[in-house]
């Protein structure tokens, strides 16, 4: 991996920021880096948040976090990938991630909630340029998705390349929120006759389906057996 994808080495904690620190429920905010890491690793999709015309827009899009920067994968069609090419000053973003843990039912309708882990990056986002940097972010992409595919399919070629956009976004106005446990009822509704509790959710990936055209005699590879 080349040193430009790693660009400092980590300090403890991120810096909180106006921007960074939440209004409400500010005890469930955090600025550890490790848990900041471990969020983002643990997920592929994210949505990217940014102004176009004087009016928000957010696009979901795959990331993948390399030290300390998040890569997103685009197309050079796309309008703000193409304006963070052009404009020196790159394009202001907010990046977000959340994973779902579980649904949290209360005894009332006002306490009901959901657990969750969940990051918010602000930020410049730049468009990386054709290269040896460019090339590791997509393999990185791809391997964020399904570890060991990169290695396992044609990379992209001349024409794919001019056509396919890379944003890289630095970790430095970074915050987590977490929430976990039960429900906060008030002690007035304890007495109620209504199921309380939380609702697991977690990710599952269901039996490979190979495509129409497969060739005859191509297994499925290892790294899919297991999911």
């Amino acid at each position: 991996m080349p040193d430009t994808v790693q660009p400092h080495t980590p300090a403890p904690d991120y810096t909180p920021t106006d921007r960074s620190t939440p209004t409400r429920n500010r005890e469930r905010a955090s600025y550890d880096r490790e848990l900041v890491h471990s969020i983002l690793d643990e997920d592929y999709l994210c949505h990217l948040g940014f102004v176009r015309d004087g009016a928000p827009v957010v696009l979901p899009t795959l990331y993948v976090r390399i030290g300390e920067r998040v890569y997103l994968h685009g197309s050079t069609g796309s309008r703000p990938l193409r304006e963070a090419g052009k404009q020196d000053q790159g394009l202001p973003v907010c990046l977000t991630v959340t994973r779902l843990d579980g649904l949290v039912l209360a005894r009332s309708a006002f306490h009901h909630s959901i657990n969750y882990r969940s990051v918010v990056v602000h930020g410049v986002a730049q468009q990386v340029p054709d290269g040896e940097e460019m090339t590791a972010a997509l393999d990185a992409l791809v391997d964020n998705v399904v570890p060991g595919r990169s290695d396992d399919s044609r990379r992209a070629d001349a024409k794919e390349l001019a056509a396919t956009a890379v944003l890289r976004l630095d970790l430095e106005e970074v915050s987590a929120k977490v929430r976990q446990g039960g429900p906060a009822d008030d002690p007035e509704d304890m007495d109620l006759p209504h199921w309380s509790g939380v609702v697991p959710v977690s990710r599952t990936y269901g039996a490979p389906l190979p495509s129409d055209d497969l060739a005859p005699g191509i297994a499925l590879p290892d790294y899919l057996a297991g999911r």
